[in-house]
């Protein structure tokens, strides 16, 4: 069994940054590929970010290339998820998730139905 704990929302104006964190219980994060999803109101629930077990790979959604940046401490089993030049936009609830994978090539598929979900922090932006 793995929890996790996401911590880091609040309030934000446009422009500014804030930086997520995830917190894993158990022995086994390392064994897992992490993502961060996001759900905004009256919208499903979108990929955002991820990162393979080693930290080796990372993947984002277009909408945040070049702003956001996955990265994992495994020694303290947390993803962290930094949101620079946030928009309107990226206004949502924000979800961790993890995946059982050990590949730094195919670990993108275990984030397609994540074993684990966290149970999201608020990210408010103003304009």
């Amino acid at each position: 069994q793995v929890q996790l704990v996401e911590s880091g929302g609040g309030l934000v104006q446009a422009g500014g940054s804030l930086r997520l964190s995830c917190a894993a219980s158990g022995r086994t994060f390392s064994s897992y590929a992490m993502g961060w999803f996001r759900q905004a109101p009256g919208k499903e629930r979108e990929f955002v970010a991820a990162i393979s077990w080693s930290g080796g790979s990372r993947d984002y959604a277009d909408s945040v290339k070049g702003r956001f940046t996955i990265s994992r401490d495994n020694a303290k089993n947390t993803v962290y998820l930094q949101m620079r030049s946030l928009k309107p936009e990226d206004m949502a609830v924000y979800y961790c998730a993890a995946g059982a994978s050990t590949s730094d090539h195919y670990y993108m598929s275990s984030l397609n139905r994540p074993a684990y979900w966290g149970q999201g922090t608020q990210v408010t932006v103003s304009s």
